[in-house]
């Protein structure tokens, strides 16, 4: 079984909007993250969507995901104060309907809705193979290391240097065990599944992302958002 675990609590308080998180902000008559939940749904291969959002939002997500037919979602639950708390608050739902320790959980930013269906097949496929995969992209730019945010104390090499980007996927007891061995062991605020996956010595293979799939942070993100969903340059357009 294949589930998708979409991230969707951040404040998002780098938007600069105050009335509400970026990911509930209206694009072309339908919420942010419902054009990323619906890369899901349409995917032959994901059988089942967990949502994990802000705790004032969940009814009114539930309503949207009847609004927009997602039949595929089983589950709105609420995020935390942090990421790892709200990627562990979704690992607890998604384990009332796993089948299996080795079923697939593809964890997405609902902030990326430009998601292509090769990104979400390729995760599944190279997950099943190993275990843990990460989307990424190769560093197109140079990338400069300071240690005091003054002086340049490296230039690290661009070869082996790439950019990453969700969905992280995982076998649902590879991402529940780090979890649950980062909170006995008390290592907080974790940022990055992957990192936390291979802190525990779990190999993570790569997966080729996409520049099409960036993050939504700025309101320059939401601009270019908007303009490739109005020249329909994406999958998900329909």
């Amino acid at each position: 079984m294949n589930i998708a675990l979409i991230l969707a609590a951040g404040s998002g308080t780098r938007m600069g909007n105050a009335d509400k998180p970026k990911q509930f902000l209206p694009i072309y008559g339908k919420p942010l993250m419902i054009h990323t939940i619906e890369a899901f749904e349409i995917n032959d291969d994901v059988d089942k969507i967990v949502i994990v959002t802000n705790e004032q939002y969940i009814d009114q997500v539930k309503v949207w995901c009847k609004q927009y037919d997602l039949g595929k979602v089983r589950s709105v639950v609420a995020g935390g104060n942090s990421r790892q708390i709200s990627v562990y608050n979704g690992l607890k739902a998604v384990e009332e309907l796993v089948s299996s320790p080795d079923d697939i959980i593809v964890i997405h930013d609902a902030a990326r809705p430009l998601i292509s269906q090769k990104i979400i097949d390729d995760n599944i496929d190279v997950c099943k193979k190993f275990g843990a995969v990460d989307t990424v992209i190769k560093a197109s730019d140079t990338i400069i290391r300071s240690k005091d945010n003054e002086v340049i104390s490296d230039i690290p090499n661009r070869n082996e240097l790439y950019q990453g980007q969700t969905p992280q996927t995982f076998k649902f007891k590879i991402i529940k065990d780090a979890h649950e061995k980062a909170l006995k062991e008390d290592i907080p605020n974790v940022t990055d599944d992957a990192k936390l996956v291979l802190s525990f010595g779990i190999d993570v293979h790569l997966v080729e992302g996409s520049a099409q799939n960036f993050k939504i942070t700025t309101f320059d993100d939401l601009m270019m958002l908007k303009a490739l969903l109005k020249l329909g340059k994406t999958e998900v357009v329909l």
